[in-house]
């Protein structure tokens, strides 16, 4: 862009323009574990239509029972005192009732997880300072589920909600195969989700061979047909925008020799994953570094951080050098080798602070690093929301930070004594928060 392609700001306009570029621009959120009602919802509303096994979640009780707040509240009433199969037998207004008490009554709700339930019901219009959640309950109780899916992107100023589509899961895949109209909402838009055919092929080819994919665990020709033939049915059944897998921190590239499982793996990778991409022209996402359920009876909130290794990711930019590459990476001491890696390979898009590291102090530490390592070319932010009202403070809050964080580089560009133009600032703002993605999907 050129610096005279629309007129100069002075330095303390700087400031105005971004807050009001950063507030105004709608945001394409690229990695979620949010879906439409056609999926199923937990909580009826006004609809009256509850399903047990629905997997798009809303309200105050699923914003207060999320795994952050479980893992939480066990630090404050733990397991001696509350044993963790008691709380598994509560209900979830049980449940919730009981880390309301514990977090927001008799302690200071000044956690994140803690003041996102509070920023959530502010931006509501609700009352924070309401002494008990029964209140928020009647009004959530009021609200049609699709119809408050429309307020909550209002509220947070989302436009596009990414999927996270588990194909191995029994729930998720079966409401695919039933019922034709599941993918259909535009608001939202599906990702190909496909851990098993890298962490587990023996088990991921016995259920191909179930759905009638015949495949063994050899990974003979056969076998890679058909996992081709999988993976292209549900990206055209899905319309996927990308595939998504999640890896342990030990993931390796090469896989050691040694290990069988491992090495199946990256012949899947290989010869299935990656040719398809290619051939889809689709992106392929790794997030990497979450070690699962090292407190299995905390069952979703008993999941780990571990330090990943780069340069795996490094050898597979490297020789796959037609693919393009989605990464994120969960603990903190990865995330600058990592933001190297990207200036050597283009193929390379970091994107997001995810889920121990989606913390204010390190988003902004994260935000701060990436744009001096990288300029514009990166994505500092996606939700992960599980919960849908959790769009709103994880925007809101993640808004605040990349505001301040673009305000003082701008600034610091002023000093120089070229200042930034307002159409250089919200162009910039316009590719954070959704332009570098959509653009990378692409491969533009």
């Amino acid at each position: 862009m050129s610096p005279s392609s629309s007129p100069q700001v002075d330095k303390s306009q700087i400031e105005r323009i971004v807050r009001a570029a950063v507030e105004r621009e709608a945001v394409v959120d690229m990695h979620t574990h949010l879906y439409p009602p056609t999926f199923g919802t937990t909580l009826a509303g006004k609809s009256g239509k509850s399903d047990p096994s629905g997997m798009l979640l809303w309200g105050i009780d699923e914003l207060l029972t999320y795994h952050y707040l479980v893992a939480e509240v066990y630090r404050v009433v733990p397991a001696h005192k509350l044993p963790y199969e008691q709380f598994w037998k509560m209900s979830k207004r049980q449940q919730a009732d009981h880390i309301w008490k514990n977090l927001f009554i008799e302690r200071a709700p000044i956690s994140e997880a803690c003041r996102g339930v509070l920023t959530t019901i502010q931006k509501l219009g609700l009352d924070p300072s309401d002494p008990t959640p029964d209140g928020w309950r009647k009004w959530f109780d009021q609200q049609d589920p699709s119809d408050y899916i429309d307020r909550v992107m209002k509220v947070s100023n989302v436009k596009s909600i990414t999927m996270t589509n588990a194909v191995f899961d029994d729930n998720e895949r079966e409401r695919w195969n039933s019922n034709l109209r599941v993918g259909s909402d535009p608001r939202f838009t599906a990702v190909l989700r496909i851990d098993p055919l890298l962490r587990d092929w023996p088990t991921a080819a016995k259920k191909l061979s179930s759905w009638g994919y015949a495949a063994d665990e050899k990974l003979g020709a056969s076998s890679i047909e058909s996992a081709k033939k999988f993976l292209r049915d549900w990206l055209d059944k899905m319309k996927a925008v990308y595939i998504a897998v999640s890896l342990p921190p030990e993931f390796r590239y090469p896989a050691d020799p040694n290990d069988a499982i491992a090495r199946a793996g990256q012949a899947v990778l290989e010869q299935v994953i990656l040719p398809v991409c290619a051939e889809r022209n689709l992106p392929f996402a790794m997030m990497i570094g979450s070690k699962l359920r090292v407190n299995p009876q905390l069952r979703d909130g008993g999941d780990m951080v571990g330090k990943a290794d780069v340069q795996s990711v490094v050898g597979l930019c490297r020789a796959f050098s037609g693919n393009r590459f989605f990464c994120t990476m969960l603990a903190r001491e990865n995330q600058h080798e990592l933001c190297v890696a990207a200036r050597k390979f283009g193929n390379l898009m970091v994107f997001g602070c995810w889920w121990f590291v989606n913390n204010p102090s390190l988003i902004e530490e994260i935000t701060r690093m990436r744009i001096e390592l990288l300029g514009t070319s990166f994505i500092p932010q996606h939700s992960d929301a599980r919960v849908l009202d959790q769009l709103i403070y994880k925007w809101e809050h993640s808004r605040q930070i990349i505001a301040k964080v673009l305000i003082d580089k701008f600034g610091e560009m002023a000093g120089t004594g070229r200042t930034p133009s307002q159409q250089q600032m919200e162009e910039t703002v316009r590719l954070m928060l959704g332009g570098n993605f959509e653009n990378f999907l692409k491969g533009s």
